[in-house]
């Protein structure tokens, strides 16, 4: 069994950019990252500045620091090294002040961090000063606190070096300091009514070293807090959402279940001619449609937590979504759209390739590329662009008897793509059924390959012949 990583950092300079931050996310590690920072240490604040506004200092200033720390050095910095670290440090205020001054809210529309660094803070970040400590883990707040826990450094310039470079190689007084403060009984009270709300704001503030009077900082917290709260409603709201959605696909689930027992045919067979007992189920597919793209824009807007995306629930309902609707909107489109139309090219929804997106991120994750392979079919055909594909390969064939010769490289990777998610297990039953879509075609390629060659025979067409698929289980999602 594969074991999850925890990792505490001291003075780490920012590492990730928003690729990272999604892979930690994904894997649910956010919170087996603590990442502790001193209020003065410059190095977890320098990437937040290109990199060709703080080079020159740090070529003057690193062989300086690098004696301090061999204690080979104690002489106090000359005039030019002095000069270099107060470049560097306003230059990193500088930059940290741009990142840190956008409004919370247009930090999560507009991203303006990636604008100006590709580096986003991930995991828990404990702010420490000479008065105690306190732990955030809301990433546009993290940088709002890296620039204000820094700005108040009001110190002779002699001493400018002292505090930005040697709080970096001490984080062993930085901790024994935050236990002795922690052990006098000062501690950030739960927020149990609005009294204790601000009276645990003001902890926290005191504690980083920032100070309980700081109304910038403390509006900034409390709006932080506000929009926290802001997305955990709209997540509410759309699990109970969900609960309805749910209704809806039970519904088209029976729908499929009828079509197959009653009509003889697939529900993608039976939705293509869109009679009157299509009609409900072209409305739950509205309604669903609706739904998942309500889902998508709140994500896309940032209306929804961080995390949402790595929530296994909405990932295995929208696969689900996917695999037993997007028949449907290939069915529709094949019956609305005119011309030579390929919905793989011009038909697909955004939603179904993002959810596809979320799933395969899933599937690409440690925790499932330890899945074994599947034992038993399944009951809905793993890609939900399966009849797309087949719609394809009926226009190709038809092409093809007309002497369009160059489509039978792209018919016989249909059929290996057939054949493929077969012995995968990744195919569902009804495509088997005499009067569908998919029989259609093998019926008329079959023909016309033995037309050419009396003798042919491929692995697919084993499977056919035997009918391998009867008598299986198809039960397993």
């Amino acid at each position: 069994m594969q074991s999850s990583p925890f990792c505490i950092t001291f003075g780490s300079p920012l590492v990730g950019d928003v690729k990272l931050v999604e892979a930690v996310g994904r894997e649910n590690w956010a919170n087996n990252f603590c990442h502790v920072v001193s209020q003065h240490d410059i190095v977890p604040r320098m990437l937040l500045a290109p990199f060709e506004s703080i080079s020159e200092s740090l070529v003057a200033i690193l062989p300086y620091w690098q004696g301090i720390i061999a204690n080979d050095n104690e002489d106090e910095p000359d005039y030019f090294i002095q000069d270099a670290c107060r470049t560097l440090l306003n230059n990193v205020l500088q930059y940290t002040h741009t990142v840190a001054n956008y409004e919370i809210d247009s930090l999560m529309k507009l991203d303006g961090v990636n604008e100006r660094s590709p580096y986003k803070p991930f995991g828990t970040y404990m702010f420490c000063s000479s008065e105690g400590a306190a732990c955030i883990d809301n990433s546009e707040i993290i940088l709002k606190m890296l620039h204000l826990t820094m700005q108040s450094h009001e110190k002779p310039s002699n001493e400018i070096v002292q505090d930005c470079f040697s709080e970096h190689i001490g984080y062993g007084s930085v901790l024994k300091n935050v236990i002795e403060k922690s052990t006098v009984g000062k501690s950030i009270s739960s927020p149990g009514s609005e009294s204790s709300y601000e009276r645990g704001i003001s902890l926290q503030l005191e504690a980083i070293g920032v100070g309980g009077q700081n109304d910038h900082a403390r509006i900034f917290l409390q709006n932080g807090g506000n929009i926290e709260n802001k997305l955990n409603k709209n997540f509410a709201k759309l699990a109970i959402e969900l609960s309805e959605a749910q209704r809806s696909m039970a519904e088209l689930e029976w729908y499929k279940e009828r079509c197959e027992k009653e009509n003889g045919i697939t529900y993608y067979d039976s939705f293509r001619k869109l009679d009157r007992k299509d009609i409900d189920a072209n409305l739950r597919r509205v309604k669903l449609a609706l739904f998942w793209d309500e889902v998508i824009e709140m994500w896309e807007k940032h209306e929804l937590p961080s995390d949402f995306q790595s929530k296994n629930k909405w990932i295995y309902a929208g696969n689900t979504y996917s695999r037993l609707v997007e028949p449907l909107d290939i069915a529709h489109y094949y019956l609305t759209s005119k011309g030579n139309s390929n919905y793989l090219i011009d038909g697909r929804s955004t939603r179904h390739k993002v959810l596809q997106k979320w799933m395969e991120e899933k599937e690409n994750s440690r925790s499932s590329k330890s899945k074994k392979p599947r034992t038993k079919f399944a009951s809905l055909t793993q890609d939900s662009c399966f009849w797309a594909h087949v719609e394809e390969a009926l226009k190709d064939l038809e092409n093809l008897k007309q002497g369009q010769y160059q489509k039978l490289q792209r018919l016989e990777m249909f059929e290996r793509y057939v054949t493929r998610m077969f012995n995968e297990r990744k195919i569902s039953c009804e495509v088997f059924l005499e009067e569908s879509s998919f029989m259609m075609w093998w019926t008329e390629w079959k023909q016309h390959k033995k037309n050419e060659s009396p003798e042919w025979s491929s692995p697919l067409s084993k499977i056919m012949e035997i009918e391998s698929w009867k008598g299986l289980n198809w039960h397993a999602i």
